[in-house]
């Protein structure tokens, strides 16, 4: 969409204008200089990197306490008690909460200090994880409220930072930079499984795995307080703090031009899809590699304790190896195709979805007649799913305006977990050949990308043409002249 309003003001040489003396017709400029305008927002391009390095480091913390706890399950539960149906209430409980604060953050995150948000998160999430570990066995439920406690903070930092970093770079530095941060998703939830097992197993005690965390989260929160800027929301695209404006629309205007946004709505279909799938894998794959090495006698099968530590290890590797190598393929791939073709990001995305089909499902038949043919398509499927993750945030910072990207992360955070891994560890479990229905559910998830390639260029058009528009929120034209923004001698197109 654009708007052409012609607006004459001091700065054209020939406007005249009503003199204190009451007399026309001397020009504006002679006495009154044209009002100043603030330089666009800059910062020294090692300044950017150094800010960059840290946020993928607080990333790196940010999923290692997702899954620190999936490394010392089992202590936990003999600790406080806890049975297997109740164990999984942890992960629950933790979700649960990052589910519910999210928006809360997207909110804040597009109208107050994000460096004060994220500084806030991580204060909340390092001081409920070492609470956690002083304990005692009688209060378990205590437990429970601190891993929600751990969740909150989390849903800050998962909602906010990608804005910063898409304020900080554009275009391929973003692409990037993107790819970067979102290496630490997989290397983190890799780390928190060896973390948490390599320190119960060196220590003798579980709860020192939760100590050690804090420490690590108190530099990066004095790294955070001295490193990081917070940039003017679309810095990036050239706009000073003038451009953002002092007009806010309300949370619900924005929620509603996100729904007409099918760009995201159907990028956050798909995203769905895949959270859906990394969470039955990430859930179930430890104990299906058990289950696998029992069948063909490379295991004693000792049910009591399903998910051992070499399982664990073995899983945990694989998504740190596949996960680094998948994020940079996925960057890179879209990096250079879209030099080509300005629909490569979620063709790129499709692609790989609808390649990771095949693997899952042959991961899943072949193991019990080729374990290591399992393995290998098992790595397969991680790996093409990888390819997506900073692929899918470029696109969501491309379709959406600046002022509107906490709150559309919000969004896509909620969407993906209702209805993606808070239910796929359960439904998993529940039916027994349920796990083959991952390699479909990839499948609908690669459709729903190749929708979002039907609309990326008319949402990136109008996402940049609003973003111009200084103090319009995210609103349409429509919205726009209900409101009384856009004159009634402005002439609307649609492109």
């Amino acid at each position: 969409m654009s708007a052409e309003c012609p607006d004459p003001g001091p700065e054209e040489p020939q406007s005249q204008a009503l003199r204190p003396g009451g007399h026309y017709g001397t020009l504006v400029s002679d006495q009154y200089p044209p009002p100043s305008t603030p330089a666009p927002w800059s910062l020294p391009r090692w300044r950017a990197y150094v800010a960059a390095a840290v946020l993928c480091y607080i990333n790196l913390l940010n999923y290692m306490n997702w899954f620190i706890i999936a490394g010392v399950l089992l202590d936990v539960q003999k600790f406080f008690q806890i049975s297997d149906s109740n164990a999984g209430l942890l992960q629950t409980v933790f979700i649960g909460c990052l589910l519910l604060s999210a928006p809360l953050f997207g909110y804040l995150g597009d109208r107050h200090s994000r460096k004060a948000t994220l500084s806030f998160g991580i204060l909340l999430w390092s001081g409920a994880g070492l609470s956690s570990s002083f304990i005692s066995p009688k209060y378990s439920w205590l437990f429970f409220l601190s891993r929600g406690v751990v969740g909150t903070g989390t849903a800050s930092y998962s909602t906010i930072a990608p804005t910063v970093l898409g304020d900080l770079f554009v275009k391929d530095q973003r692409t990037r930079v993107l790819a970067i941060f979102y290496i630490f998703i997989p290397v983190g939830s890799g780390l928190g499984y060896v973390l948490g097992s390599a320190v119960a197993e060196l220590t003798g005690n579980w709860r020192w795995a939760l100590r050690i965390m804090p420490c690590l989260e108190a530099v990066a929160l004095i790294l955070l307080i001295l490193l990081v800027p917070d940039p003017p929301r679309g810095a990036a695209e050239k706009q000073g703090e003038k451009a953002v404006g002092t007009l806010r629309s309300s949370w619900c205007e924005d929620v509603r031009y996100l729904g007409r946004n099918w760009s995201f709505v159907w990028s956050t279909l798909g995203v769905t899809s895949m959270a859906f799938v990394t969470g039955a894998l990430g859930f179930w794959a430890p104990k299906f590699l058990f289950e696998a090495r029992v069948i063909h006698g490379w295991q004693v099968p000792d049910f009591q304790e399903p998910g051992s530590s070499q399982d664990s290890l073995i899983f945990g590797t694989l998504t740190v190896v596949t996960g680094i190598i998948g994020v940079i393929l996925g960057a890179e791939a879209a990096r250079r195709y879209k030099k080509v073709n300005p629909r490569a990001e979620p063709l790129i995305c499709a692609s790989s979805l609808l390649a990771t089909a095949p693997c899952l499902y042959l991961a899943l038949v072949l193991a019990p007649t080729t374990l290591l043919a399992s393995y290998v398509f098992l790595a397969l499927g991680e790996l093409l799913l990888s390819c997506n993750w900073a692929v899918v945030a470029d696109i969501l910072l491309s379709v959406v305006v600046p002022r509107c990207r906490g709150t559309a992360e919000a969004l896509q955070i909620t969407v993906g977990h209702i209805l993606g891994d808070t239910g796929s560890p359960y439904l998993t479990g529940l039916l027994q050949q349920s796990f083959l229905c991952c390699a479909f559910v990839i499948i609908l998830g690669g459709g729903c990308f190749l929708l979002t390639a039907l609309h990326l260029e008319r949402d990136q058009a109008q996402a940049q043409a609003r973003a111009q528009q200084p103090d319009t929120g995210t609103l349409d034209s429509k919205d726009m002249e209900s409101k009384g923004l856009l004159p009634g001698i402005c002439a609307s197109t649609e492109d």
